[in-house]
């Protein structure tokens, strides 16, 4: 279960947590008729099928999962049936939005999963098979029947804003590790080792790149600690989120430094796109 995330609890050590590719999941709220925020599940790589008991809206976006309804649209299910999301044929997560939202207590103001910490959701977990849950009472608009939204593009390319020249990490292309996360995104390349390491504690924002003693960086995620003590060399800008959020192990990327101006610019693109899906 994800939404939006609980932001403003890091002097707390408590991090925002949240929808791994927020874009995606603010286009199906849309699509759906629902407030931008309200909470929806993830699937990671992997999905499930999902019986309703009574009729619904729901709409899938997010990576390109073979799903048994189309993709990028609200759909009207009825009781009785099932949705089924099988497996990511392109990209890692997807969302399933139902029209009201999935209804589940708050913790500090937000239905999100932290499953480090058992914090939120259902119980803290992920689901698991024979789980019911409720509907909820997010839906806001009419849902936008037959509009089918234009899935963002995967770039392979991630934009950062960085104070100084981040030309070491913008020439080599880097491997996505086995071990990556949602608390942080391991990458493999040639060792940046001009900034290794170590710095007093600070707080550490999302979408910080992280250089631990090895070189190897670090792309801080929606779970990530709230505070580091390794160099943080650059930020990803926050129109590319989603491209993180979509990337599997073994994927390969690589690193372009913009100006703030242009990040700014880059950003209200995404907002105005999502603006006409409302």
């Amino acid at each position: 279960m994800q939404d939006l995330g609980r932001p403003g609890y890091a002097h707390l050590g408590i991090s925002a947590s949240g929808a791994a590719d927020a874009l995606s999941l603010r286009a199906g709220n849309l699509l759906a008729g629902n407030a931008e925020g309200a909470p929806a599940l993830e699937m990671t790589l992997s999905g499930g099928t999902f019986e309703f008991e009574s009729d619904a809206v729901v709409a899938i976006t997010g990576a390109d999962f073979d799903a048994n309804i189309p993709l990028w649209t609200a759909v009207e299910v009825k009781s009785g049936d099932r949705v089924r999301c099988g497996h990511a044929r392109s990209g890692a997560r997807c969302y399933l939005c139902v029209r009201g939202g999935i209804q589940v207590p708050l913790v500090l103001g937000s239905a999100s999963t932290h499953l480090l910490t058992g914090l939120g959701g259902l119980e803290g977990r992920a689901l698991k098979r024979g789980d019911v849950l409720a509907i909820g009472e997010a839906a806001v608009r009419p849902y936008r029947a037959n509009l089918r939204a234009s899935p963002p593009g995967l770039g392979s390319t991630i934009r950062v804003t960085a104070p100084t020249d981040a030309r070491a990490l913008c020439t080599s292309a880097w491997q996505v590790q086995e071990d990556s996360n949602r608390m942080g995104l391991r990458l493999r390349g040639p060792a940046l080792a001009n900034y290794t390491g170590d710095m007093l504690t600070e707080g550490v924002p999302l979408g910080a790149v992280q250089v631990p003693p090895d070189g190897q960086p670090i792309i801080l995620f929606v779970e990530h600690q709230t505070t580091g003590g390794y160099p943080k060399i650059a930020n990803v800008i926050s129109a590319d989120f989603h491209i993180v959020g979509q990337l599997r192990p073994r994927d390969q990327v690589r690193f372009e430094q913009v100006s703030m101006d242009a990040a700014l610019t880059l950003l209200k693109a995404w907002e105005d796109w999502l603006h006409a899906l409302a």
